[in-house]
């Protein structure tokens, strides 16, 4: 039986999805007619089960960063299969230590070494395990409105509408502002054991931090004997025009964690990555922390594969490029549309657009969905809309989904979607 055939009624997925998986997700997607199910997908485009074509400036936060079933990622799933599987992570692994080694190499300062999880918040958890084991302290700093991920000590750093659902707040951790050294500098204590961000809060709605505050951090944390965290789950492998983020700040991390883009869109991979003296903490017992699929082999010569793309002399020029194309191209729209696109955050192709109110960035997403262009809000700031093209994108595409912002913007400015965008702001 064709079980993909099989699922190519959108009526058909959306009851199944409500009866077995989240009927709340349906009715608030029914509710916004967002509810799209994706179907065949290539490059920088996907469908849906209705033959609608969507250009993905969203990209799961950098999964598809080299578009959505890249050929050559495709073909290294395909040779791994042929004599490989997930592995056991309990023996030594040549693929496990030929990925950690060609990552090791691209990373900041001596950050050389790798541990594999399967998803950005498990590596994150085993981030702060590393920071609460090596120091010996408990306490966690993070910044308001950023996002780690939704598993355990992950879950912690974020604000509390994603944890107080679950129970009561895990102790020891706590918020200050991002970009805010004085306030980091209160909050520090010897009991502090990490400070974690994201070099780019996607979800506080792509902050770009100003030149000097990744640096003060630096300083406060070696001040404070506190291990500085970074997350570039989104801002890595490319994302921003440098392979990781904080590149553009001249800051090396004690702690640099990835994902998400780590997978090629075809095998989920994530890592967190350190430096030498903290393996000193698995010493006593190197079983402590395992992760059954972390690392899985076959997501290995996926990643590898990846890491020849990433390298290639051409690949960063043509994401500088781009992003020069898009610069242009908002600047250009925010003259001809200054009241309705009040910012433009733009780090290389990481990019946010500010809109005058929660209510019109909403909706930004559907006006966007109906020029063809799958966008979405960053769900900690909802002005801003996350313009998170392929890394991988040609001018032209570039150009269309610039041709779609503008009659998106247009759309925005009718009467009745003003009306609408001031209802969503009292519901």
């Amino acid at each position: 039986m064709d079980h993909l055939a099989s699922f190519l009624n959108r009526d058909q997925v959306l009851k199944t999805f409500a009866d077995h998986v989240s009927p709340h997700k349906v009715s608030y997607y029914q509710r916004f007619g967002f509810d799209l199910v994706m179907a065949k997908r290539e490059g920088v485009f996907f469908y849906d089960v209705d033959g609608r074509r969507f250009l993905n400036a969203h990209c799961n936060g950098g999964v598809f960063n080299m578009g959505h079933r890249h050929p050559l990622l495709l073909q290294a799933l395909r040779d791994a299969t042929e004599q490989l599987d997930i592995g056991n992570h309990h023996l030594i692994s040549s693929y496990r230590a030929r990925l950690a080694q060609r990552i090791a190499k691209t990373l900041p300062g001596d950050l050389d070494q790798v541990i594999f999880a399967v998803s950005g918040g498990e590596a994150i958890d085993t981030a702060l395990k590393i920071a609460r084991g090596f120091t010996k302290r408990p306490h966690v700093i993070s910044a308001i409105g950023g996002y780690h991920g939704h598993t355990g000590l992950a879950m912690a750093t974020g604000d509390a509408r994603y944890s107080e659902p679950f129970g009561p707040p895990m102790p020891g951790f706590q918020q200050v502002p991002f970009d805010d050294l004085e306030a980091l500098e209160e909050a520090l204590d010897q009991q502090v054991a990490a400070v974690i961000l994201e070099t780019v809060p996607a979800t506080l709605g792509i902050t770009i931090p100003t030149q000097h505050y990744l640096a003060g951090v630096r300083d406060l944390c070696d001040q404070y004997g506190a291990m500085m965290v970074i997350d570039e789950v989104q801002t890595g492998l490319g994302r921003t025009g440098k392979l990781w983020g904080i590149e553009h700040f001249g800051v090396v991390p004690d702690i640099l964690v990835t994902g998400k883009g780590l997978s090629g869109g075809v095998y989920p991979i994530a890592a967190t990555c350190f430096r030498q003296d903290l393996q000193q903490l698995f010493a006593p017992d190197p079983f402590v922390h395992i992760s059954t699929f972390g690392g899985a082999e076959i997501g290995c010569a996926v990643t590898l594969q990846l890491f020849d793309l990433l390298e290639d002399p051409s690949f960063l020029p043509q994401v500088n490029q781009t992003a020069e194309q898009l610069k242009q191209g908002l600047q250009a729209l925010q003259q001809r549309f200054p009241q309705m696109l009040k910012e433009v955050r733009q780090l290389g192709m990481m990019i946010g657009l500010v809109l005058p109110s929660e209510g019109l960035g909403m909706l930004m997403s559907r006006a966007l969905l109906d020029q063809g262009v799958f966008a979405v809000y960053s769900n900690n700031d909802r002005r801003v809309t996350q313009f998170l093209l392929p890394l991988i994108i040609q001018p032209h595409e570039t150009e269309m989904a610039l041709q779609a912002l503008d009659a998106a913007l247009q759309a925005l400015q009718e009467p009745e979607m003003l009306e609408l965008a001031a209802l969503i702001e009292q519901m």
